[in-house]
Order: C-alpha cells, then sequence, then structure tokens
C-alpha cells in the first residue's frame, strides 16, 4: 500500500555523553521514511533549503525513497541543536532554526494523492489538516503532535482529532490534552477526543496502544548501547506504519505487531549517531531483533 509522510527534514548538531556530531541528517521525515525504506518505498514531501547537499538527497532515492515531494527553495535548511544530559532522558535545545521550515506549506504531487497510508509527522494542526485535504480515499492516517500545538493551537487540534484513525503523543502530552492525572484515563480520554487508536510513547519505558481491543503494552527493547536518543520516536512511528503498509492482509493483532516492529528499529536507532545505525541496518537484522524482542515478553 503506497505510504506517505510529510514532515521536517532537518541538520541536526547533537551532544551526548558519548561524543557530539555537527549537522547531521536529521528531520522527521528523515528518521521516518529511511525506517520505513527497509519494508516499502514510502513517498517524502517536505522542504530543504539551497545548503542541502546532493548526498543526502542520493541517500533518500538509493533506498528507494520516492521524493517527488520534496522541494528545494531558497534559504536554509531547518537547523536543530540539542545536548542530552547524563541519563539520556532529558535534552536541552542549544539553537534552533526554522529556515525554510518555517512556511511550508505541503503541496502534494499529483501522483501522491492517492496514497492509502498516510502519516502526519509533528507539526500544526492546520498544516495536518490540509495534506489530509489534499489526499483522495486514505485507509489509514495517523498523526502526531507534541505539547507545543496543544497549549497554543488546542482547537484546531481538536478539529483534528475525528479525522484520524490514530494518534501518536507521549506521556505527558496526553496529561496535557486530557487534562487527567492518570495515564490509563488520559489514554481512554484522549480516544474519546476521536481517534480511533491512540499510541502514548513513555520513551525507555516503551508505549501503550488504545484501541477497541483494550489496552495493550509493550516495554522498550533493552539495548546497551544508547548513543543518542534523537528521533527514536519517528524511527518508531516509522516501523509502525511502513509494517501495516507493507501487510497484504488485516490479520488479527496486526497493530499490536506493528508496535513490535516500531519499538525494535527505535532501538537501532539510539545505537548511533543520527541516522548512522539505520543506514548500515538490514530487514535481516530488524527481523532477527524482532524474533529476539518476542522471545523475551514470552512467558
Amino acid at each position: 500500500m503506497p505510504l506517505l509522510v510529510v514532515g521536517s527534514i532537518a541538520f541536526d548538531t547533537i551532544h551526548t555523553p558519548h561524543g557530539s556530531a555537527e549537522r547531521v541528517l536529521g528531520g522527521s521525515a528523515s528518521y521516518f521514511s529511511v525506517v520505513a525504506s527497509h519494508f516499502i518505498n514510502p513517498r517524502l514531501v517536505g522542504v530543504v533549503g539551497r545548503d542541502f547537499p546532493q548526498a543526502n538527497i542520493d541517500l533518500f532515492t538509493a533506498r528507494g525513497i520516492d521524493i517527488r515531494g520534496l522541494t528545494k527553495t531558497d534559504g536554509d535548511t531547518f537547523f536543530w541543536e540539542g545536548e542530552y544530559h547524563r541519563d539520556m532522558n532529558t535534552r536541552t535545545t542549544k539553537a534552533i532554526k526554522l529556515g525554510v521550515f518555517e512556511h511550508f506549506k505541503p503541496e502534494l504531487p499529483a501522483e501522491y494523492k492517492d496514497s492509502k497510508f498516510v502519516f502526519l509527522a509533528n507539526s500544526s494542526p492546520d498544516t495536518q489538516a490540509s495534506v489530509l485535504d489534499q489526499v483522495a480515499r486514505p485507509e489509514l492516517v495517523v498523526a502526531d503532535t507534541m505539547d507545543f500545538w496543544i497549549n497554543h493551537h488546542r482547537e484546531p487540534l481538536l478539529m483534528l482529532l475525528p479525522r484520524l484513525d490514530g494518534l501518536m503523543l507521549n506521556d505527558s502530552e496526553a496529561m496535557l490534552l486530557t487534562g487527567e492525572s492518570n495515564l490509563v484515563r488520559a489514554g481512554h480520554a484522549v480516544r474519546k477526543l476521536g481517534p480511533g487508536f491512540v499510541i502514548l510513547k513513555k520513551g525507555e519505558h516503551g508505549a501503550m496502544l488504545f484501541s477497541d481491543d483494550g489496552v495493550f503494552v509493550v516495554p522498550a527493547f533493552p539495548t546497551e548501547t544508547v548513543v543518542d536518543p534523537t528521533g527514536a520516536g519517528d524511527s518508531f512511528a516509522g516501523g509502525i506504519m511502513a509494517s501495516l503498509a507493507a501487510e497484504p492482509e488485516r490479520k488479527a493483532g496486526r497493530l499490536r505487531r506493528a508496535m513490535a516492529y516500531g519499538t525494535v528499529v527505535a532501538s537501532l536507532t539510539v545505537e548511533g549517531f543520527g541516522l548512522d545505525r539505520l543506514r548500515i541496518t538490514s530487514k535481516q537484522e530488524i527481523d532477527a531483533r524482532l524474533d529476539q524482542y518476542r522471545q523475551m515478553l514470552a512467558f
């Protein structure tokens, strides 16, 4: 099934207790599409500046990512610099320059409008809604959001939620959105706002799925090598959406299996700076780690 992702493409400068990486390829759409390319050929919509090197574009095309929706325009590519603290769970943003992403208004190529699986990466609810308006008859639409949109664009977000099949957000954002102090109540309360299912991300503590089948919990894969957590959430989303799009039949439990795939690819992402680890992995390695993960959860 055609899989579309709309989101940011960026340069990231990352500092962790393990070292630093200067102006590496980042952004939600970059992580998502590189992960998804292990399962399917995703369609990428994003914007970059004239400073974006051909080598990064070549990386996308070499992985079979459809970049007809990638726009290169005058200005600088979105830039983010952050520093992770010793526990690797908290970080400080040192610099952020939106560049060409600040006024990004996605226009889908005609060939993309039949996309059946759509992921609306973290951006304003108005932008996400405008993308959804351009897709003809999607079968599955999932969006990500964050506390900034909840605090400052609440009404557009509440209008968007009933149009979604699924919503991803982290645990504190779910409680912020609903006013609930209990995470389980918050998950159920988000569903009542419209999305068919809700996935709450809890970082190193895994994730929770709220759906018609009840509550499903997955732990994080226990990797010993955490070099850089940047992009783990976007990789998690890419693994979920791509595994769903690559599965031809709607078998029972497919969303739960997709969450396992998402967990596994997120665990690979954090083992290197930026996209370094994802560049060298293979679908065979992902499947092998999935088997290992399944054995860990069996009792």
